[in-house]
C-alpha cells in the first residue's frame, strides 16, 4: 500500500528546541482537543443511560428510541466527511468550534423535544457533528504538538472517550433531580470548550505552512477522491482497520454491563456500576501508557502489543461466575483494548496524506465504525445460535477483531516501517 510522503513541519521539533510559551500552546491544544472529545462522547452516551426515561417519557417503546443512537452512528461517517473537507480548506479551528458549537446546540434542544419524532432527527444531526469533531481533532493536535509529544497527546486524545464515559455516569446520578432532559441540557456545557479553543488555542501551523506555500499550477492540491484514487490499497486498509478496532472496542463494552453482567451473570447493579468505573479508568490509563510506548518501539508495534495482549485475556473477562474475577478481567481486557485505541489519532495523522489529514483520519475512522455497528445484534444472534450465552459470542467477536488488528499493523509494519512522530 502506498504511504504519504514525509513533510516539513512546525510540529516535528524536538520540545527541547521549543520556547516555553510554544510549549505552553501545546499544552492548551492537547487540553482543549481532549477536552471537546470527552465532552463529545459524554454527550453520546448520556442517550444510552437515559433511553428507558426518554420512552416512558415519549410513552413509546424502549426499541424505537434505541432508534436514536442507531442514527447517529449510521451519521457519523457523513460528519467525519463534511467537517474534514471543511477543515482542510479553511483550517481545523474554525471548523472545530463550529463543530462544538453544532453539538453542544443539539444537545440542548434534544431537551426540548416534543415529540420522539423530533427527538430522532435532532440525534441524527447530533451524529452529524459527533462524527466531525474526532478528525478535527486529531489533525489539529498531531500537527501542533512536538514530535516528542505525539504518542502521548494520542493517549490523551483518545482517552477522552472513555473519560466522557466516566463524565457521563457522574453526571447520570443527578437524574431523580433534573430528568432526562435537565441532563441533556447539562451536556450542552460542551460549548465552554469552544469558548477555550476560541481564545488558547491557535490554528495548525502545519495547515498555515501550506496555505502559505507557493502554489505550483502544475501540481493543483489533491482532492479527497484524487488521494482515493491514487491510494486505493491505503484506504481499504485503514477502514479494514478500523472496524475492526470498533469491533473490538464495541464488541467489549455494548452489552457487556447491561445484558451479560446483569442479565447473565446476576451481579448487583451497584457492583456493575463499581466494575464500569474501573475498566473505564484502566482504559484511559491504557492509553496514555501505549500512546507512550509507541513514542518508543513505533505505533504500529506499540498497536500490535496490545491486541496480542487481549487475546490471552478473553477467558479471565467472560468464564468467571465471581464478581471479582469478571472486574480483574474487565480491567485488565480494557487497558489492552483501549491501549491500542489510544495509538489510533497518531496513527492515522502518519498514515494520512497532508492535503486530507482533517479528512482521512476521522472518515477512516468512521466507516470503519459503521462496518462495525451490527455488533451487537450480531454478539446476540452468536450466543442464540451457540445456546450457551454471550461469553462464547463475546470471546469471538472481540478475539477475531483483536487478531485481525494483530495481524494488520504487523503485515503493514513489514511493508512499510512506521514512524515515531513524522508526518
Amino acid at each position: 500500500m502506498t504511504h504519504p510522503a514525509s513533510s516539513t513541519e512546525t510540529s516535528s521539533l524536538p520540545s527541547d528546541q521549543l520556547t516555553a510559551q510554544e510549549k505552553a500552546t501545546a499544552r492548551h491544544v492537547v487540553a482543549a482537543s481532549f477536552l471537546a472529545w470527552m465532552l463529545d462522547a459524554c454527550d453520546f452516551f448520556l442517550v444510552l443511560f437515559t433511553l428507558d426515561n426518554v420512552a416512558k417519557s415519549f410513552n413509546t417503546s424502549l426499541e424505537s428510541v434505541l432508534l436514536a443512537p442507531t442514527l447517529t452512528l449510521i451519521t457519523r461517517p457523513i460528519g467525519a466527511y463534511l467537517c474534514g473537507r471543511a477543515a482542510d480548506k479553511y483550517g481545523r479551528k474554525p471548523v472545530m468550534i463550529i463543530t462544538i458549537l453544532v453539538y453542544s446546540v443539539i444537545e440542548v434542544l434534544s431537551a426540548f423535544s416534543p415529540t420522539l419524532w423530533m427527538f430522532l432527527v435532532l440525534r441524527t444531526l447530533f451524529g452529524i457533528a459527533l462524527g466531525g469533531e474526532w478528525g478535527v481533532g486529531t489533525s489539529l493536535i498531531m500537527e501542533s504538538v512536538p514530535a516528542s509529544w505525539k504518542g502521548t497527546a494520542s493517549g490523551i486524545l483518545q482517552a477522552g472517550y472513555p473519560a466522557g464515559y466516566l463524565l457521563a455516569s457522574i453526571v447520570f446520578l443527578t437524574l431523580p433531580i433534573v430528568g432526562w432532559r435537565g441532563l441533556f441540557i447539562l451536556g450542552g456545557s460542551a460549548v465552554f470548550s469552544a469558548l477555550y479553543i476560541w481564545l488558547r488555542v491557535p490554528e495548525s501551523p502545519d495547515w498555515l505552512a501550506r496555505q502559505k506555500a507557493p502554489k505550483n499550477p502544475t501540481q493543483p492540491q489533491q482532492g479527497l477522491w484524487s488521494v482515493v484514487r491514487q491510494n486505493v490499497a491505503l484506504c481499504v486498509f485503514a477502514v479494514t482497520l478500523m472496524a475492526a478496532f470498533n469491533f473490538m472496542s464495541h464488541g467489549s463494552q455494548d452489552l457487556y454491563p447491561k445484558v451479560f453482567l446483569a442479565l447473565e451473570r446476576h451481579i448487583p447493579a451497584p457492583s456493575i456500576t463499581l466494575i464500569v468505573v474501573l475498566y473505564n479508568v484502566a482504559a484511559i490509563a491504557g492509553g496514555l501508557f501505549f500512546g507512550v510506548l509507541s513514542q518508543r518501539i513505533g505505533r504500529q508495534y506499540a498497536i500490535a502489543v496490545a491486541a496480542l495482549l487481549t487475546i490471552p485475556l478473553l477467558p479471565l473477562w467472560t468464564l468467571p461466575q465471581s464478581a471479582i474475577w469478571l472486574t480483574v478481567g474487565a480491567v485488565c481486557i480494557q487497558l489492552c483494548i483501549q491501549g491500542a485505541w489510544g495509538v489510533v489519532p497518531a496513527y492515522l495523522s502518519e498514515l494520512s496524506p497532508a492535503s486530507v489529514r482533517a479528512t482521512f483520519p476521522g472518515l477512516a475512522y468512521q466507516c470503519g465504525n459503521l462496518l462495525a455497528a451490527s455488533n451487537a445484534l450480531l454478539q446476540t444472534e452468536i450466543g442464540r445460535v451457540l445456546g450457551r450465552g454471550l461469553a462464547p459470542a463475546l470471546m469471538l467477536t472481540v478475539g477475531l477483531a483483536a487478531v485481525t488488528v494483530l495481524v494488520l499493523t504487523l503485515l503493514n509494519a513489514r511493508l512499510h516501517p512506521q514512524t515515531r512522530g513524522e508526518m
